[in-house]
């Protein structure tokens, strides 16, 4: 079963762990979603941040196993020690933010 709220801001909240090793496939699904977002909101930035360490951790290991792929289609930055930098693959970050990069 999975559990989420929305905020008004838009936030998902997604707290449910299966451990059912289909996280692949979930960060397949982000990616498609964020690609259709930004379709539809160009200019927006995306935060991201998982509800512990750890799954913040997954999330970043899913940016850089796919790295050469994000990095030419998006902007991202890592918090940082609470300053936001352009995304490194050897450095552990707190939060992400993400943004479609402008289509010619």
């Amino acid at each position: 079963m999975k559990k989420k709220s929305t905020s008004k801001q838009g936030n998902i909240f997604g707290k449910v762990v299966t451990d059912n090793g289909d996280s692949e496939k979930v960060l397949a699904t982000v990616a498609a979603t964020l690609y259709a977002f930004c379709y539809q909101n160009p200019d927006a930035w995306i935060f991201a941040q998982g509800s512990s360490p750890a799954r913040t951790r997954l999330y970043q290991m899913g940016i850089s196993k796919n790295w050469e792929e994000i990095r030419e289609d998006f902007i991202v930055r890592g918090l940082y020690r609470k300053v936001w930098k352009d995304f490194k693959k050897d450095q552990n970050y707190d939060a992400f933010i993400v943004k479609r990069k402008q289509i010619d």
